[in-house]
């Protein structure tokens, strides 16, 4: 590829400083001492373990707890969310990252696509936030990524592999709603890595992957701000420190828990985003 001849004033335009795309100060703050609060006095009321290259689903009531945890090995997690009320309104991973970065931890919010565009979710505690960002640009819980897929794997190796990431979530929704899987697949969606580890190389600007830091014992604990429908992926990648849409790497399951008990004080779910919807339309 032939690379053009630098113009004169290259090293000024490289100079100009960046710009913030949206400001989030006006964002309503989430409530997150409230609650830490109400945490203390939930109590489980459902699980499901999550095998090995598979996807399971449970359900969050507005005002409970959603965790994920790491019983044993390092293991990564697609993580998909709807509405349990209406699955159109589900996680928008490219609005999340373009307000609050390209990896979501303690304090983010986890919103919802248009035209909702509402908090689905606020991460309460992540015991991964002291992993920062390391030497290569990698940290941990990426909106950048989408999911390991079936086409990808097949355009690039010539294979159908279908435990992917996309095939889990959309054959465990489908196996939830009681639909086909054709019927499905169209609304799983980009994902929240959960406990991947991340970047973009400074040379290419590829997407890589490195070995999760992820322990046993280790969680991430979501406050439900609507009715959730939570579908997660134990990625056939394991830790994703070497490779993904295969049988071979060592995986591991992961564990979804649902508490519940009386709401943050002063929490109220939030309305639909007040956008009217017209889109300047006869105007």
């Amino acid at each position: 590829m032939t690379q053009h001849k630098e113009p004169p004033d290259a090293a000024a335009r490289r100079a100009v400083a960046p710009v913030i795309c949206y400001s989030t100060a006006t964002l309503p703050e989430p409530p997150l001492e409230a609650c830490r609060a109400a945490w203390k006095m939930a109590r489980k009321t459902g699980a499901a373990r999550v095998p090995p290259r598979e996807a399971r689903v449970v359900e969050v009531p507005a005002g409970g707890f959603l965790r994920i945890v790491c019983p044993g090995g390092p293991q990564v997690g697609d993580l998909n969310l709807f509405s349990a009320r209406d699955v159109s309104e589900r996680f928008y991973s490219g609005k999340t990252r373009a307000l609050h970065g390209s990896h979501v931890t303690t304090g983010d919010r986890l919103w919802s696509c248009f035209p909702w565009l509402r908090p689905m979710a606020t991460i309460v505690e992540d015991m991964l936030d002291w992993y920062g960002i390391d030497e290569y640009g990698g940290a941990v819980h990426d909106v950048i990524g989408t999911r390991c897929d079936p086409y990808t794997a097949r355009l690039l190796s010539g294979t159908d592999y279908h435990h992917c990431c996309h095939s889990n979530l959309t054959r465990a929704l489908a196996a939830h709603l009681g639909v086909p899987v054709a019927e499905a697949e169209p609304h799983v969606h980009d994902v929240l890595n959960v406990f991947m580890c991340t970047g973009f190389t400074r040379d290419t600007g590829q997407y890589f992957m490195k070995a999760s830091p992820v322990r046993a014992g280790d969680h991430l604990l979501l406050f439900a701000e609507i009715d959730l429908l939570a579908v997660l992926s134990a990625c056939p990648g394991g830790d994703c420190g070497a490779a993904h849409s295969s049988d071979a790497a060592c995986c591991h399951p992961l564990d979804l828990e649902v508490f519940t008990g009386p709401p943050p004080e002063g929490w109220s779910p939030l309305a639909a985003n007040a956008y009217d919807r017209s889109h300047g339309a006869g105007s």
